[in-house]
């Protein structure tokens, strides 16, 4: 299969109508014909002269010396060397750099990419590039320069892309000038072997074609897809490649009805705009057919609308709404929200009389130059205004985001970079760090998230709390306690949306770990890894440890047993307690009886006394809401002429109706006993810094009750002996301040959910 048969840039008999299109930027033609042109094979055509061409296209002042050096450097270090095309392999680097000075990219990175395989291939030293271009051009060249298969063996391909993303990450032009490398490697492809072929294709899709996407080079990543459209799905390729042909050929085209359309309503309401049809990629029309099934002729095209200013897209908007009919549900504003690839456009939608849709962008010159090359159309980002103004046109502070204020773009750091950057750092080999490296390219779409601090996180989509709590805190983050969503508590599997608030609750022990269950909710690499490494270099010794050790951790050791302590303190003498109505079920959990609730008498030693106008009445503090002096009670016979007391808002009090209510009152003891729920997220020492903030406002804890944790959430029942009803809210509140603990509420019923071993629900 040749490349000029697998290019689906050059489709054949496809003309007529199809002429009026407007194509994106055409690398396939510019470069055949900047190359070879009518030159025979066997002699070079003045192709540096088509690359000085190109760059003062966009560059009038540039200054072309370092280009001609460049030129002369590389032509001659690569002399007698062939492509396997036949080509003289200087044809390669020369396309390469016309593809880059075509989108825009300045002068330091087309002397680059003339060079980019001088030290690879030739005889030529990094330090000699150094020495004749400077620094610049030197990291440049490094950067994608190949690691040798002598040194690494399997591991050559995997490490050159770490190396590659590492330099890019302090210089974003090195992965321009690889993408620009690929594209023409992929062009000429079809002279390789089939298997060879896939192969680089299957990298060029996984690899390549993301990192075009995230770094807005369009035009090279629509290009780079149907190359690998074309190699890896041959049928579907030529299947959509007679559609294309097919379309072309029709007699009437209704893109080009609504493009004449929306010129005559844009020059009734005075906008100068430039409208233009925007033919569909391969990938596209394959996509939209198996979307939409038959294609019609509107659905192999968009229209483009160029206009000056931001106001005047937004003007073009209102004017295609008000005199056209538009689809609302397909309108997006990527103008005032920016997609994460520095792409700005608004798209919208207007409907023919046939019914055949047709999409419409509306974007300035600027913004569309920006969509088109990305990172390319920046220039030099990291260039002052004053070194920019001598290698660019007027226009070159625009394209690299220098303004009134002089602040420049540094596109070198977005947030996925430093996302793949920082994981990247942590993977323990080269294999861990290929196979996540495609993982995390897949994840095409991001979000962002807002700290309550104002700031923000990038995440992917479909990325949860404990992914927000490594890109924040790193390591770190194994101390995570929890978060708060958008105000509200969450679990850490909790799925974040784009705009939530993320406050992520942070423990203060230096020795917290995290939990292997995280690992299930990981989404990005960066947690991923950093889970695992840490379970690799913690492994979990064979243990024999009670269940009280166990909830002494915080209860995250695996096990399913919970921890009962009954007439236990650890800060106090144990006592022996009488028996109480409350009974431990077959997990561990206190279960009250639905009605009577009758666990607390009044006779037992050291529990609030109510009192009762029925002699001989046998009084009993319920169980289910445990009221305490200065609770409002109510009363209610039962059987056996025993009274129960519950606090007048208990829900048990509304089932209770139908018996007799009886007048209750408080007695003078001050003391009283009450049950309390705490809930918390797991963590080592809970259980220990929780019963000390208890035992330090003077709580005898009666009996605790820890159950298993569940998603790091851990419920605990405590029945607690207090000298005076008054210290009840600063219990709670101590209880409340320690770390981990975030609700802490007296004992309801289970109507009301959050009776004993029920719990309030886990979000």
């Amino acid at each position: 299969m040749s490349a000029e048969a697998t290019n689906p840039a050059n489709p054949g008999p496809v003309a007529g109508p199809a002429a009026r299109w407007r194509a994106r930027i055409d690398l396939r033609r510019l470069g055949r014909a900047a190359l070879l042109g009518p030159a025979a094979r066997d002699r070079l055509p003045d192709a540096i002269g088509h690359v000085a061409e190109a760059h003062r296209a966009h560059y009038p002042d540039a200054d072309l010396e370092p280009l001609r050096r460049a030129w002369v450097l590389a032509e001659s270090s690569h002399r007698g060397q062939m492509r396997k095309s036949g080509e003289p392999y200087i044809t390669h680097p020369l396309a390469v750099t016309l593809i880059l000075a075509e989108l825009g990219a300045e002068t330091t990175t087309l002397t680059a990419s003339l060079l980019h395989d001088t030290v690879e291939d030739t005889e030529v030293t990094l330090d000699q590039v150094g020495e004749e271009f400077g620094a610049e051009v030197r990291f440049l060249v490094d950067g994608v320069t190949k690691l040798e298969k002598v040194d690494y063996g399997a591991a050559a391909e995997p490490e050159t892309f770490r190396k590659m993303l590492v330099a890019t990450g302090n210089d974003v032009r090195v992965m321009s000038i690889k993408l620009a490398d690929r594209l023409h490697n992929m062009r000429t492809l079809g002279v390789m072997r089939p298997e060879k072929q896939a192969r680089i294709a299957k990298v060029t899709r996984d690899v390549l074609i993301p990192l075009a996407e995230r770094l807005g080079v369009q035009a090279l990543k629509t290009e780079l897809e149907d190359l690998v459209f074309a190699i890896l799905h041959p049928e579907e390729y030529e299947h959509t490649r007679e559609l294309i042909v097919d379309n072309a050929s029709r007699a009437d085209d209704p893109l080009a009805e609504i493009a004449d359309e929306v010129r005559g309503v844009l020059r009734e309401a005075g906008i100068q705009a430039e409208v233009v049809i925007r033919p569909r990629h391969f990938v596209s029309v394959h996509r939209t057919a198996r979307k939409r099934g038959r294609l019609r002729g509107a659905d192999f095209g968009r229209l483009l609308v160029l206009v000056g200013e931001d106001a005047d897209c937004y003007a073009v908007l209102g004017e295609l709404h008000t005199c056209m009919t538009p689809v609302v549900s397909e309108f997006k504003d990527f103008i005032a929200v920016p997609k994460f690839n520095l792409y700005q456009s608004l798209h919208t939608a207007v409907a023919r009389g046939d019914g055949q849709v047709v999409e419409v962008l509306i974007r300035t010159h600027q913004m569309h130059k920006v969509a088109e090359a990305g990172v390319v159309a920046l220039g030099n980002p990291y260039a002052s205004p004053s070194d920019s103004s001598s290698d660019a046109s007027g226009e070159q502070g625009a394209s690299h985001g220098v303004g009134a204020d002089e602040e420049r773009v540094d596109p070198t750091r977005p947030g996925w970079l430093s996302r793949l950057l920082d994981w990247q750092a942590a993977a323990p080999d080269a294999d861990t760090f290929w196979s996540t490296l495609r993982e995390d390219l897949a994840q095409d779409r991001e979000i962002t998230v807002f700290r309550p601090d104002g700031g923000t996180l990038g995440l992917p989509e479909g990325a949860t709390c404990v992914d927000a709590a490594y890109a924040q805190y790193g390591e770190d983050a194994h101390a995570c306690l929890g978060a708060r969503v958008n105000g509200r508590l969450a679990t850490l599997s909790t799925v974040l949306k784009d705009g939530d608030t993320v406050q992520l609750l942070m423990g203060q022990d230096p020795a917290a770990e995290p939990s292997k269950e995280w690992l299930e909710h990981a989404h990005t690499p960066a947690a991923r890894i950093a889970i695992q490494r840490w379970i690799a270099t913690h492994p979990t010794p064979p243990t024999h440890e009670t269940p009280e050790e166990t909830a002494e951790r915080g209860g995250t050791a695996g096990t399913t047993a919970d921890v009962t302590t009954r007439g236990a303190n650890p800060f106090r003498p144990s006592v022996a307690e009488p028996p109480t109505a409350d009974t431990p079920d077959s997990a561990g959990r206190i279960i009250a009886e639905p009605q009577t609730h009758d666990d607390q008498s009044a006779d037992r030693p050291g529990a609030a006394v109510a009192l009762v106008d029925q002699p001989g009445a046998t009084v009993r503090l319920a169980g289910c809401c445990t009221p305490v002096p200065p609770d409002e009670i109510t009363g209610f016979a039962v059987r056996g002429g025993v009274v129960t007391v519950h606090r007048v808002e208990c829900a048990a009090v509304a089932r209770m109706k139908g018996r007799k209510e009886v007048d209750v009152r408080w007695g003078d003891t001050a003391e009283c006993r009450v049950t309390l729920f705490a809930e918390s997220f797991g963590r080592p020492h809970l259980l220990a810094d929780l019963t000390e903030a208890m035992a330090g406002e003077g709580a005898e804890i009666v009996s605790a009750t820890v159950e298993p944790p569940s998603q790091q959430r851990v419920r605990h029942t405590y029945t607690v002996q207090l000298p005076d009803a008054a210290q009840l809210p600063a219990l709670m509140r101590a209880m409340r301040n320690v770390a981990g603990v975030y609700d802490v509420s007296r004992a309801q019923t289970p109507g009301d959910g959050r009776g004993v071993g029920g719990g309030v629900g886990w979000g």
